[in-house]
């Protein structure tokens, strides 16, 4: 292969001569991808349905459980409820859509597509990498800083050193430091997510006992009685006008599609219903959870309720310190794996997916680089800076409420609902162009030629300038992409926004049509139609379900930003008489 051929491959799609060390392995259950989209250090250890959903449910239900009540005080009660049903299921449904796009689509199934960022490199070229890329360390990043404000606020009041959410800086910071020091780093040293499966149960089980804590301890009965009944309650907290900050504490609670990939890679025996029932049980595990020590965490303290529900409860408790040392365990063995998330960005972006650092020997065999000190590899190095990264803005922030709500209402915002519903529009870019000119001449619009590929700019992958080579019918794509009728559309093609979604959706089939001629020697040997076990094509309620994903995400997001933007701002300037 020469050299120009090789710059127009994409970033982590390795060179022919290349050695791929993960390109031997099985990904979809049945055999071996034809070609390796994704040069990424597999793990070595792989989990079964439970160990999966295991790390699946601890992604989720990080310290974002235990701002669950304080998102309730500012949605208010009805509207946090049903907001946490939507959040769920679209939850529960984009993380479904990532992995079977990646690993079932016609298109895809035999690329070896093993990462976030890859599945949206096709499509939408450097640009879709680097958004992923941006979100998903964005999110975690913000994840590993509210880790370690719970674990500041909570551990110097079980060790008798301070008031939880009170210490002085040799009481919170340090004693942060020291523990975070001795349990998080060492965790998150490790290779394979499939190695925190032990502690990921640890964590999800000491999640069930602080929600039983909350619960038994939460003083619900009393405060609801002096506030005038639950029914004066409800209707007085039904709704509040902070409704979108209690929305982004609530995604980012429910956010793990950043993990998903390192989840659904450490899987045995992948396959789409394997997966499907991996997410169901964590998202339905996770929801309830949330739910309940949400609601009664809430209705014991109403409007006084912390971003930090167990701030709330004394600090000289025994039975309130036990519930912080279960939340404690929560985020010490959360942590590790958002700091898996993090080194994955940062191994992606600056080692091109070579986790382990290694080089080719004299004899073609793998060679591992020289560590520092003998002691400190790639990966230890990498997840070092990761550590001291997230505890400087630990050791200055006290307060969770607002970390939580804009890391929630950005990070996961973009990367759950916005990037996963482009996605599935850019990638089935074709058929839903098509269906688009179906729908339109079934109104009686005449629906011009079809747009040659030869006639198409290239906007994504390779050269910006070049334009389209002619059809090639080796790689399973038609000859030519389903081009819209011009001219006035009826009223509801502008109220749902369909020039938007056309507009996705002909840059990524563009994007795609490209990447897949870029494979040399694959060949599409699935029809783009067919939807079997292990075969997922296009289907026209998920077209829909992308459409509002888009919508609600971007929604989200600035709604999101603007209302705690305004709080901050009436916090410093508005003072209660």
């Amino acid at each position: 292969m020469d050299a120009s051929t090789q710059e127009d491959l994409p970033l982590s799609m390795p060179s022919e001569e290349e050695p791929t060390p993960s390109s031997g392995s099985t990904r979809n259950g049945n055999s071996p991808p034809s070609r390796q989209v994704s040069n990424i250090s597999l793990p070595n250890k792989k989990s079964g349905l439970f160990g999966t959903s295991s790390n699946m449910i601890n992604s989720i239900v990080g310290a974002g459980i235990i701002g669950i009540p304080f998102a309730l005080s500012k949605a208010g009660i009805v509207a946090g409820v049903l907001m946490f049903f939507l959040v769920a299921y679209l939850t529960d449904k984009s993380l479904r859509i990532i992995v079977e796009l990646a690993s079932f689509h016609p298109k895809l199934r035999n690329l070896g597509v093993l990462t976030y960022e890859d599945l949206a490199r096709i499509p939408f070229g450097r640009f879709g990498a680097a958004y992923v890329l941006t979100v998903m360390f964005v999110l975690a990043y913000g994840a590993m800083v509210a880790y370690l404000l719970v674990i500041k606020d909570n551990v110097p009041a079980v060790l008798g050193l301070a008031d939880a959410g009170r210490g002085s800086f040799l009481e919170a910071e340090v004693t942060m430091i020291v523990t975070s020091f001795i349990i998080i780093l060492p965790l998150s040293m490790m290779r394979d997510m499939a190695t925190l499966a032990k502690t990921s149960l640890l964590s999800v089980l000491a999640d069930v006992f602080l929600t039983g804590f909350v619960i038994a301890y939460s003083p619900v009965k009393s405060t609801v009685s002096e506030a005038g009944g639950f029914g004066r309650v409800l209707k007085e907290n039904w709704i509040n006008r902070d409704v979108f900050i209690g929305l982004g504490i609530i995604s980012f609670a429910m956010a793990c599609q950043h993990s998903a990939f390192i989840v659904s890679n450490s899987l045995k025996d992948h396959n789409a219903e394997r997966w499907a029932t991996v997410t169901f049980r964590s998202v339905s595990a996770a929801t309830f959870l949330c739910l309940l020590l949400g609601m009664t965490g809430y209705l014991g303290f109403l409007d006084e309720t912390e971003g930090d529900i167990l701030v709330n409860f004394d600090s000289d408790s025994i039975v309130a310190n036990a519930g912080r040392v279960l939340l404690s365990i929560t985020m010490f063995f959360t942590y590790p794996m958002e700091a898996f998330v993090a080194r994955h960005v940062l191994v992606a972006l600056f080692y091109n997916g070579d986790m382990d650092g290694v080089t080719i020997g004299p004899n073609g065999d793998v060679v591992p680089l020289p560590k520092v000190m003998g002691v400190l590899g790639r990966r230890h190095i990498i997840t070092l800076v990761i550590y001291v990264a997230t505890l400087i803005p630990a050791l200055i922030v006290n307060d969770l409420g607002p970390v939580l709500s804009i890391t929630g209402s950005l990070g996961a915002s973009c990367i759950a609902y916005v990037a996963s519903g482009a996605l599935y529009l850019g990638i089935n870019g074709e058929e839903f162009l098509e269906y688009c000119r179906n729908m339109l001449e079934s109104r009686g619009y005449k629906v011009e030629k079809r747009q040659k590929p030869s006639e198409v700019e290239l906007p994504v992958v390779g050269d910006a300038t070049a334009t389209m080579a002619s059809p090639d019918s080796d790689n399973g794509t038609t000859d030519e992409i389903p081009l819209i009728p011009s001219g006035i559309k009826p009223f509801w093609w502008y109220l749902c926004l369909f020039p938007v979604w056309v507009f996705l959706a002909s840059w990524g089939a563009t994007g795609t049509r490209n990447f897949l001629r870029s494979m040399e020697g694959y060949t599409s040997d699935v029809d783009s139609h067919v939807d079997s076990a292990n075969v997922i094509g296009p289907r026209k309620r998920d077209y829909y379900i992308s459409m509002f994903l888009i919508t609600f995400g971007i929604l989200a997001a600035v709604v999101g930003v603007i209302s705690n933007i305004y709080v901050e701002v009436r916090h410093i300037f508005y003072t209660p008489t």
